[in-house]
């Protein structure tokens, strides 16, 4: 709750608002009891804390990934339910590892729920169902390990120019090649960093902009997406369609994007992302990333400027809006992407669920 409450003060003194302008709440996934360190605040307790009159709050597992919580606070605006909401993501997953006698992870009995569609065929983590997909991408079109291996590269690279990420040391081509496999063909570096974070973006009605002192930045599109859950049965996850559909909600295109903020939380999950929104073809990804060239700051496509989930530390989505919105206002200070960028899209999620956001600085 500290930190949640030290990322809102942060967030409402950037904004210049008070509490009492604030009249919504909207975050992801809400209070998990079952496993506390990976979402231990829900929108009802921040209500509590601040005394807030909410006149609409949300929170719940079911939306189209992370950041489908933002999509839900630009429905509740546009509907006329709220005009300030704070949109917060809390982590606590590092120290809850570090400390499992505090904060348990209950073990279930059996096997239900979101487990039942990927435990029957031996994929009980993550790592195991996309490092399936990244191995059938590898094997039909042809992606290797250094190629990946530069969304890792990239990010840390980034991160060292970030004094808030939590590994600000780059990684090597070596000590890449070298880490221990997790799930061929996703080796350590390919996978992101617990952290212990809140992250909090405000979003505000048009019609209330001249109540905000900072630099407003347009949600110009928001779009989502779902694939089956069977394990089995995924052919392209939800990212592929979720990026088409983004470009459908406007009259920007891939070429106008100044910066991408693309969920990593396997590296793959970035490639799938790069070509689900058209910055390449499908199967492409492994082309477009070679030598890292174009992920730079000063490349075409400058990706994870803050660092992303691997070298930034795994704010679970939140973190690309916020870092798109850092870009936006020109305040990435080492990390600024050069030549005044316009338009950024982020991302999270990208396999069973996916939400793509678009953002545009219209001043």
């Amino acid at each position: 709750m500290l930190l949640t409450m030290d990322a809102i003060n942060e967030a409402l003194a950037e904004a210049g608002l008070g509490i009492d302008q604030i009249d919504g709440v909207a975050t992801y996934p809400g209070r998990m009891s079952t496993y506390l360190g990976f979402s231990p605040i829900g929108a009802e307790e921040v209500v509590e804390a601040l005394r807030l009159n909410a006149t609409w709050y949300q929170g719940g597992l079911e939306l189209t990934s992370q950041l489908g919580a933002l999509a839900a606070a630009v429905g509740a605006i546009a509907s006329g339910q709220a005009r300030h909401v704070i949109c917060f993501r809390t982590v606590y997953e590092a120290a809850a590892l570090a400390r499992p006698e505090e904060w348990p992870r209950a073990t279930p009995e059996r096997i239900d729920g979101w487990s039942q569609w990927f435990a029957p065929f031996h994929s009980y983590s993550a790592a195991n169902s996309f490092a399936q997909h990244a191995s059938r991408h590898f094997k039909k079109y042809g992606m290797t390990r250094s190629q990946l291996a530069q969304i890792a590269l990239t990010d840390r690279r980034h991160a060292a120019l970030n004094p808030r990420a939590l590994v600000r040391t780059p990684l090597t081509m070596q000590e890449y090649m070298s880490a221990r496999m997790i799930s061929t063909p996703l080796c350590l570096y390919d996978c992101d960093r617990y952290t212990d974070a809140s992250t909090v973006l405000i979003l505000s009605a048009a019609d209330a902009v001249d109540e905000v002192l900072c630099t407003p930045i347009r949600v110009a599109a928001i779009a989502g997406g779902n694939d089956v859950n069977s394990w089995d049965q995924a052919d392209w996850y939800a990212c592929y369609q979720a990026g088409a559909r983004l470009w459908q909600h406007t009259d920007y295109s891939p070429k106008d994007v100044d910066t991408a903020q693309l969920y990593d939380g396997f590296s793959f999950i970035t490639c799938q992302w790069l070509e689900g929104l058209g910055f390449c073809g499908v199967g492409e990804a492994g082309d477009l990333i070679e030598g890292g060239h174009n992920l730079a700051l000063d490349g075409v496509l400058p990706l994870n400027t803050g660092g992303g989930q691997i070298g930034g530390g795994r704010l679970h989505g939140f973190g690309f809006a916020h870092e798109a919105v850092v870009q936006l206002r020109g305040q990435g200070g080492d990390r600024q992407v050069p030549g005044d960028p316009k338009v950024a899209v982020c991302s999270s999620g990208g396999g069973p669920l996916a939400t793509a956001l678009l953002l545009a600085n219209d001043s």
